[in-house]
């Protein structure tokens, strides 16, 4: 089905983590939105791959998603490949999305930066017609986002534009906890994770304030863009 936003990114919470609110307001506001995660976070230290598919199959649930995607990709050494590119465009194809946002161009986890990448070129790609790619024998057509957007993720970038997500921030972090094994759990017996303690829970939120105090609201989301976005006025 085509969408208006489409993300891409590559573990499974990546997209609530950092994008969360952004996606209730939008589809609180009629946009379409899905997921396509690029692996099952495999190598995660905590939980594993089939109890983080549930966890993420119940996000998308609390978050109204359109559909929820993995690419089956191998967490940790997914490389530029042909073998790799080719299911990412045909997603972007398949969903012919206006926007796509992705991983931080770079970060902490090498695995973010490197999606990042991989993922832009596959935006580009998906716009060459001479790139021919069937599904179910039927062609499919090329098609190129009109913008792309980075999330910013454990290491700080200063945004291109934020999103306002006040309304949205319990919700958000309603989402987020889906994800019980990788995040704070006082009960929990497996290993610690720079993300599993109670403070990694108040980074968050005072990131989302952080990122609202540069417009001038209580919480937001901040991304880099790729490019500059066409107005017609500055009004708008």
């Amino acid at each position: 089905m085509k969408v208006d936003i489409l993300f891409i990114a590559a573990h499974p919470d990546d997209v609530e983590l950092c994008c969360a609110g952004t996606v209730f307001r939008h589809i609180d506001q009629g946009a379409t939105v899905g997921i396509v995660d690029l692996t099952r976070g495999e190598l995660g230290t905590r939980g594993n791959a089939d109890i983080r598919f549930q966890e993420a199959t119940e996000a998308a649930e609390i978050m109204g998603l359109a559909f929820r995607e993995n690419l089956g990709l191998r967490d940790g050494f997914f490389e530029f490949t042909d073998e790799n590119k080719f299911p990412i465009i045909k997603s972007i194809r398949r969903h012919q999305p206006e926007i796509v946002i992705t991983n931080a161009v770079s970060d902490r986890h090498p695995d973010h930066g490197r999606a990042s990448k991989l993922i832009s070129d596959c935006c580009f790609l998906s716009g060459l017609v001479k790139i021919e790619l069937e599904e179910n024998r039927a062609p499919l057509k090329a098609w190129r986002p009109k913008q792309v957007y980075h999330m910013i993720q454990d290491h700080y970038h200063h945004p291109d534009i934020c999103v306002d997500i006040t309304a949205y921030i319990d919700k958000k972090a309603q989402a987020v906890m889906a994800f019980k094994s990788q995040f704070y759990d006082p009960f929990s017996s497996e290993p610690f994770t720079p993300i599993s303690g109670l403070d990694f829970q108040e980074f968050l939120r005072a990131r989302a304030r952080e990122m609202g105090r540069l417009i001038g609201v209580e919480f937001a989301e901040g991304y880099t863009m790729e490019g500059p976005v066409k107005k017609d006025t500055l009004l708008e």
